[in-house]
């Protein structure tokens, strides 16, 4: 993988090339986010495209001494999945289908029992964070699925540090 750095100045300078290698190192960082807010991977895949289409094309506006590129990256992500859901009125989502597709599927190595345990703890998990209002659910999906620092979610979700630490 080459640096992101590297690609960027390369894409500020015009070569293609590099927009299309930052496209493909950042895509599932970003789609990975979205579907953790929106719950539905079409509109995940949707809004994923369109953050790094917006990030590409303002390239220029981008300022690595504000912030690392995914931070960046994440704050236009977490901005359009707010779009989408404000448009589409969603109160809620439900993580159930990436589960049963084997998202965080437990250990296979586990014994049948404690792999059921595990499997319901999860279940239960992603069902206290679907209960969440959504500025908690994006806090914690941030922190512990997106694995952001707090400085990092205070500047995505346009808080005070200590907010976004409790």
């Amino acid at each position: 993988m080459i640096d992101t750095s590297a690609l960027i100045q390369r894409w500020q300078e015009g070569d293609e090339r590099a927009a299309e290698m930052i496209y493909n190192q950042s895509y599932d960082s970003a789609y990975l986010l979205a579907y953790g807010l929106l719950g539905n991977p079409a509109d995940a895949e949707e809004a994923a495209q369109d953050a790094l289409t917006y990030a590409l094309t303002r390239i220029h506006r981008y300022n690595p001494r504000r912030a690392g590129f995914n931070t960046w990256l994440h704050t236009i992500t977490v901005s359009r999945c707010r779009d989408r859901q404000r448009r589409k009125r969603l109160s809620g989502f439900s993580l159930t289908p990436w589960l049963q597709r084997g998202g965080d599927a437990p250990d296979p190595a586990l014994p049948p029992e404690q792999r059921a345990l595990q499997s319901e703890t999860c279940d239960e998990i992603w069902a206290a964070v679907q209960s969440l209002k959504p500025k908690l659910r994006e806090a914690v999906l941030l922190r512990y699925w997106a694995g952001h620092t707090y400085q990092d979610m205070a500047d995505i979700l346009d808080c005070p540090m200590r907010t976004a630490q409790t």
